[in-house]
């Protein structure tokens, strides 16, 4: 899956585009919208937290620093001489697991208080008036929608695609 960004200048184009991308049988759990606050969206899909604050990343960084320090830590224990017997590999597994947890829940209390770093080139725009859609779709349908929204939407303005993240960052 990719996001595609989409900045357009109104409400109404927003819903035009939306029931244009539910005809295409994209989603309507991939399509979300962000506008400046206090805009009406009436029925538009709006971005939730997972969108709008950088919720998963942090999340993904604190659970894998947590996990490696954890790891560290019951390595740690099982290399004291005389205790590493006793503890063994069960305690570097647990140890592993309770930092990942720790980690993860720790820097997700950050990261659902701080605005997703994407969206941040284009807050201007939002607060000029412009909506946000991001739209998750397949990548062999990238250029699809693209030219969908470009053919039929011409007020849209395509502010680009996110790009691949790795499986291990």
């Amino acid at each position: 899956m990719r996001r595609l960004y989409f900045l357009v200048p109104s409400v109404e184009s927003a819903k035009a585009i939306v029931t244009e991308l539910l005809l295409n049988h994209v989603p309507e759990e991939k399509i979300h919208v962000i506008a400046k606050e206090g805009t009406p969206l009436e029925d538009l899909p709006e971005a939730r937290l997972r969108e709008s604050s950088d919720l998963i990343p942090a999340l993904e960084r604190g659970a894998a620093i947590g996990g490696a320090t954890g790891a560290l830590a019951g390595l740690a224990a099982v290399a004291l001489p005389g205790l590493g017997l006793v503890v063994g590999g069960g305690t570097v597994l647990a140890l592993t697991a309770l930092g990942g947890g720790v980690g993860a829940w720790a820097s997700s209390l950050q990261g659902i208080s701080t605005p997703n770093s994407q969206l941040t080139q284009f807050q201007d725009d939002i607060e000029k008036g412009q909506l946000l859609m991001l739209v998750d779709v397949p990548k062999d349908r990238i250029h699809e929608i693209e030219d969908m929204i470009k053919k039929h939407h011409p007020e849209a303005d395509i502010a680009g695609t996110e790009p691949d993240k790795p499986v291990f960052p």
